[in-house]
């Protein structure tokens, strides 16, 4: 095992193991003593933002159809004599796959003939087949999907929010895409963004739990083919600072008002996402204002403006990044309002030690409380990866966070040009 570097959390001591494999692809074992089950993904750094990237040879910006990335996740299940599904039945293993906004991943779980079910996880990523016939029966298959999408209250406040804050990024368009956008998807589009993202060296193996690195490049050595091409980097976007529109409602049937209230963070253009410390500076803002031990909470919660649908998050990726605030009120505005108030209120008096203390030891126990799921284990490890950064540096920097981190978030997130209100609200 001279070969595969040893990665260690300095606070908690969990391990895991990196080798960049000589095909090209990044390997990361995270062996879980005493554990039955494992998990595998094996993911590339291609989502649904992508609809424009750089190449590589021409320095040319390459225009795609919305929604591509989802559409060749869904085809590449499928070759000439069965899917990866039948061939997952025969091993036991639970198969699943999944676009992002910014990745496509494909994974699996097992408590069972690791080996195969990995094999057959090698196997079929790496094999596309893409005819006329299938690709135009898959259309109808994704069209279907997104007409049921727009009749989803959940998912609808939730695009149109991000519809209202951006102008121009491509997270304003939803993953599956549209019915026209996939209409241009052809068998050539798909394999020539095959070509482009599949490649080694833009992709990534996250194995965790029952495991041993030894299983893992043993498979790697004999299925891995090398990779081809330097992978392509993503076009750069000049997204305004303020929000497109600062409301946007619809009207669903619905028994009570749904809402996301958002304020959008300005970014670079550079598409790399932000740093750990910035990202842990967020978690802990997020405890702080969204927590369940939050007094504006249990507030709300008693006058019943919110219920238990009602959350805080930061979302956020290549260029994007958004405070999302929101669930069932009977009166949004009135919940979006006292969260302003809550807001200038820490900007005016401050955060105490106290809270300060209370929070990040919140955030902490949770990331280390993950570390017991081999699923867990095995996302943060992708997660990390795209994001350029070791595995257990957003644990280490929630460790030693200091409280002017978070006070620079607090103070610079929440800027109301940034702001917009979506409502999907009852039927008059």
């Amino acid at each position: 095992m001279s070969n595969w570097k040893e990665l260690r959390c300095s606070h908690t001591g969990e391990r895991c193991y990196y080798l960049k494999h000589h095909s090209g692809l990044p390997l990361y074992v995270w062996p879980k003593e005493g554990y039955v089950s494992s998990y595998a993904v094996f993911a590339t750094n291609y989502g649904a933002i992508d609809t424009a990237y750089i190449h590589p040879d021409t320095g040319e910006t390459v225009e795609l159809p919305a929604g591509i990335a989802h559409y060749l996740e869904h085809k590449l299940f499928e070759n000439e004599e069965c899917d990866a599904f039948e061939r997952y039945a025969r091993t036991g293993a639970n198969a699943n796959a999944y676009t992002s906004f910014d990745h496509t991943a494909y994974l699996f779980s097992c408590t069972q003939n690791l080996e195969e079910s990995l094999e057959i996880l090698l196997d079929f990523v790496q094999d596309p087949y893409f005819t006329e016939q299938t690709v135009e029966k898959e259309r109808g298959i994704i069209g279907q999907e997104i007409r049921m999408c727009e009749d989803s209250p959940s998912r609808t406040v939730f695009c149109n929010l991000l519809t209202a804050l951006y102008h121009v990024h491509p997270v304003r368009i939803d993953i599956a895409g549209t019915v026209e956008s996939i209409a241009e998807i052809t068998p050539e589009l798909l394999y020539g963004c095959y070509k482009s993202f599949y490649d080694l060296s833009n992709m990534v193996l996250s194995v965790s739990g029952n495991v041993t690195c030894e299983q893992v490049e043993k498979l790697a050595d004999r299925l891995l083919k090398p990779s081809q091409a330097e992978a392509p980097s993503r076009a750069p976007i000049n997204e305004p600072v303020e929000a497109a529109q600062s409301r946007i409602e619809v009207r669903m049937p619905v028994a009570e008002p749904l809402f996301y209230l958002g304020y959008k963070v300005p970014q670079d253009n550079t598409m790399q996402g932000e740093s750990a410390e910035a990202l842990a500076a967020a978690a802990v803002l997020q405890e702080l204002l969204g927590g369940r031990a939050n007094p504006l909470y249990a507030k709300l919660m008693r006058q019943g403006l919110i219920n238990a649908s009602f959350g805080l998050e930061y979302f956020d990726g290549p260029g994007y990044g958004v405070w999302i605030l929101g669930g069932e009120s009977h009166c949004p505005e009135a919940v979006c309002e006292a969260f302003r108030e809550e807001i200038a209120r820490l900007k005016r008096e401050g955060i105490s030690d106290e809270e300060f203390e209370a929070a990040r030891n919140a955030v902490y126990g949770r990331m280390v409380s993950q570390l017991d799921n081999v699923e867990a284990c095995g996302d943060i490890v992708l997660d990390a990866h795209f994001s350029g950064r070791s595995p257990f540096v957003l644990l280490d920097e929630v460790a030693t966070l200091g409280i002017q981190s978070v006070c620079q978030r607090l103070e610079n997130d929440f800027s109301e040009k940034a702001a917009a209100l979506s409502l999907v609200l009852p039927l008059e």
